[in-house]
């Protein structure tokens, strides 16, 4: 599942070092990254957001699961990837800091509207990640209102999203028929429970380092 509102998000995390809260990962502005455009990392994730639409294109229209797995697959593969050669190669840039969340959250949300669609997955996890993701929303709108930048993605958040991002292929197979579907199933749900569980946790520690940064801007104003 951007630069801040109001005063310079430079102003909130100073040069000297990124900003950290309770021991959770620091506050990192994207304008203090290097403005790079042309880099293998933002091209996968490019690539990750271009196969959005086909995804749900083959999902919802001729509903060709296979290619649709391959796809999630790839999205998958590529999202573990582009942070991997961002870090070796050490291509971060402030446009890769936008590409690669915004997509992890296309994917999910995407996805999981159109599992819903095709009643594969019950409402109620829809429901619970998009609500999370709303929630999170509102955080970063209060986050930009004293001047913070969005909160560095936490590997948590990460590993939550590489889980979802192989249970949804696993639940598209268990829907068919066969050995493959019956060997899939379980596998399938188990990730989906554990993806699950492991996205809320980490969107609920979101929350508390953004209720941390507020609290202590909050004390800082009143003792100016």
């Amino acid at each position: 599942m951007t630069s801040s509102n109001g005063q310079p998000a430079a102003a909130r995390v100073p040069s000297a070092g990124p900003l950290s809260v309770g021991g959770s990962p620091p506050v990192v502005d994207r304008e203090d990254l290097p403005d790079r455009i042309w880099t293998w990392p933002n091209a996968l994730s490019a690539l990750r957001l271009l196969g959005v639409p086909v995804f749900l294109y083959l999902l919802l229209g001729p509903e060709a699961d296979g290619w649709a797995v391959a796809i999630l697959m790839v999205a998958g593969f590529t999202d573990w990837l582009d942070g991997k050669l961002a870090r070796w190669l050490d291509q971060s840039s402030r446009l890769g800091a936008l590409l690669d969340p915004a997509a992890d959250r296309l994917y999910i949300v995407s996805t999981l509207v159109a599992l819903a669609l095709r009643e594969i997955v019950p409402v109620w996890i829809v429901a619970l990640l998009v609500g999370r993701e709303l929630v999170l929303g509102l955080a970063l709108l209060v986050l930009r209102r004293y001047g913070y930048p969005p909160l560095q993605v936490h590997y948590l958040g990460k590993a939550a999203t590489l889980l979802l991002l192989y249970a949804f292929p696993g639940l598209l197979l268990a829907d068919g028929e066969g050995w493959v579907a019956t060997i899939a199933e379980p596998f399938a749900w188990a990730l989906t429970i554990w993806g699950t569980a492991l996205y809320v946790l980490a969107g609920m520690l979101y929350l508390i380092q953004a209720a941390g940064l507020v609290r202590a801007e909050r004390a800082s104003r009143t003792t100016r």
